[in-house]
This record gives structure tokens, C-alpha cells and sequence, in this order.
């Protein structure tokens, strides 16, 4: 199904996790990554075919995920000559997509890669948001680059303005004091709730006794003393 410019109607999919993190697929047997997509069938709407494929590229249903935003118009691209089917070349140019913002509200082991004869993607991964489209095929790049800049104004940070990465091509945040992942979490989770529930005894450690202090003060006042009658006896020296 073509429109009268000779572009196919197309959906895109980002999808993100709870870190604003977008699902990155390689495709198979190649090593170019892309976000799932697909074509729009005769009758359907363009968020009946995101469902559609969702399902059937990264078998991910309805209830797995929820709409973020879309892009207000369709953005186009086109399809170099040798990657066209000789017997539609000179009908067909490229592909029209609305691009849909999804949020993940499923497990990481609900993805399935193979729940088709004909898998588009054979490994995955999360990736940060702004992701690098030098591995993207390069007709597809500029409309990569502005559905993600369309849609990025949907993003929502938590209220603490913590950004936690899952992958490890990131470099990672730093956590607040207290708080840890699941390596550490119980170790600095309970050292920082002793803290909290005994302030009292840490502003006891560090407040010296007036003994401690009586104590210091005459050490200081006697090593005054003697440096002070060592330089006496050096400058009578240096008079003789």
C-alpha cells in the first residue's frame, strides 16, 4: 500500500524502560542496530499496526506496555535504488512513519525474539536514550534523529533527579549516600539508617570532653615554652 508520492505508511517504536533507557535491537545475521518497526496494513490504524508489531518483532502485547506520546506528522525517508525490489521500483521511494513512545511495564525475560517463523532481530539490549546512529543504517539516520529529538520532550526524570543506566557502554551516575544497588544496597541502606536513628551518639563522638580539652591546651602551652627558651639560648649563642 503506497500513497500517491510512492511512500509505504510505517510505524517506528521506541520503547523505554523505568531508567528512560530505549530498546536496541541488532538485527539478524547483520551488524547494524535499529528500534522495531514496521508496515501499516490496508484497514489498519497506525496504532492498531504498532501493537501489531510490537508483538510480533519483540513479542511484547498491549498490556506489556504503555503509550507515551507520538510524533505529530509523518516523518519520510527514502530507499536507495538497490535496496528497492526491481518489479516496484519507479512506484516505490521509501517508507512514511508515525513514530510511537512506549513505556515497558512488563519483565526483560517477556521479550521474545522468536515468536515468528521470520525473527527481525536475533540479540538486544538497553541503551541510553540518545542513541548512536552511526550503527543505524544511513538512509534511516535523519529520521532516527528526529523522532528521537520530537519525542524526547515526553521524558520524565524522577523528582530526586537520579538517572540510574542499566548498560554497561554507559558511565554510570553517582547514587546518593545510602542508597546502593543490588550488590550493596543492604550494607549502605542500614549504615545510613543508624546514622539517622542516633544522632544524638554521633554528635557525642565528635564533641570533645573539657577534660580533652584542659589536657591539649597545656601540651600546647608547653611546647610555646620550650620553643621559646630554645630560641633564647640560641641567639645568646650567636651574641658570645
Amino acid at each position: 500500500m503506497l500513497d500517491r508520492e510512492g511512500f509505504r505508511p510505517n510505524v517506528g517504536i521506541i520503547l523505554l524502560n523505568a531508567n528512560n533507557e530505549v530498546w536496541w535491537g541488532k538485527r539478524v545475521r547483520e551488524h547494524s542496530w535499529q528500534f522495531p518497526q514496521g508496515g501499516i496494513k490496508y484497514g489498519e490504524t497506525p496504532e492498531q499496526a504498532m501493537y501489531r508489531e510490537l508483538e510480533e518483532e519483540i513479542g511484547l502485547r498491549q498490556e506489556h506496555v504503555k503509550i507515551v506520546g507520538r510524533t505529530r506528522d509523518w516523518l519520510r525517508y527514502e530507499v536507495p535504488d538497490h535496496f528497492i525490489k526491481r518489479e516496484v521500483r519507479g512506484h516505490y521511494r521509501g517508507q512514511k512513519q508515525i513514530w510511537f513512545l512506549l513505556r515497558m511495564v512488563a519483565r526483560d525475560n517477556d521479550v521474545n525474539l522468536r515468536l515468528t517463523d521470520h525473527p527481525e532481530f536475533d540479540a538486544w539490549r538497553w541503551h541510553d536514550y540518545w542513541v548512536p546512529l552511526d550503527v543505524v543504517i544511513e538512509f534511516k539516520r535523519d529520521v532516527y534523529q528526529r523522532a528521537l529529538q520530537e519525542l524526547s520532550r515526553f521524558l520524565t526524570w524522577p523528582a530526586n533527579g537520579e538517572r540510574r543506566h542499566s548498560s554497561r557502554y554507559l558511565r554510570q551516575p553517582h547514587e546518593r549516600r545510602g542508597q546502593g544497588g543490588n550488590g550493596g544496597g543492604n550494607g549502605g541502606g542500614n549504615g545510613g539508617n543508624k546514622a539517622v536513628a542516633n544522632p544524638g551518639n554521633a554528635a557525642n563522638a565528635a564533641t570533645p570532653s573539657s577534660k580533652a580539652v584542659a589536657v591539649a591546651s597545656k601540651a600546647i602551652a608547653d611546647a610555646a615554652g620550650s620553643s621559646k627558651m630554645a630560641l633564647a639560648q640560641r641567639t645568646g649563642t650567636r651574641k658570645e
